[in-house]
């Protein structure tokens, strides 16, 4: 991997719809990579800009509205570039949602996301 990418990964746990942390360290996602498996549901994020301490859900602005930054049916094993990556700018950690806020989604299993990310 070119020294300006690294890979990440988070966890959602059995029965839970929020994943661990994961420290971004001057990286910004880019790239996610889904598991084998997945519990149908679109993705949905969380960011923290202090260190880990406090999360956030993302939200953006689109068309003078405020909108959760969601991506709607990602299936398994499919790898997802994500075209709105500078929205992650500026955050020290991200965490992925099954679901949304508003609809969080468990998964059935464990499952491990990869996120492919590059330095800014």
């Amino acid at each position: 991997m070119p020294s300006n990418m690294k890979t990440l990964t988070v966890t959602i746990a059995e029965s839970a719809s929020l994943s661990d942390a994961a420290a971004l360290a001057g990286y910004t996602p880019v790239t996610i990579i889904m598991p084998a498996t997945w519990t149908a549901a679109g993705l949905s994020f969380q960011i923290s800009h202090d260190g880990g301490v406090t999360y956030s859900n993302l939200y953006y602005l689109s068309t003078l509205a405020v909108t959760e930054y969601a991506l709607t049916s990602p299936a398994a094993d499919y790898a997802i570039a994500l075209p709105a990556a500078t929205l992650f700018t500026g955050a020290t950690h991200i965490k992925i949602r099954s679901g949304t806020a508003g609809t969080p989604v468990t998964q059935d299993a464990a499952r491990t996301l990869t996120l492919i990310c590059r330095d800014l």
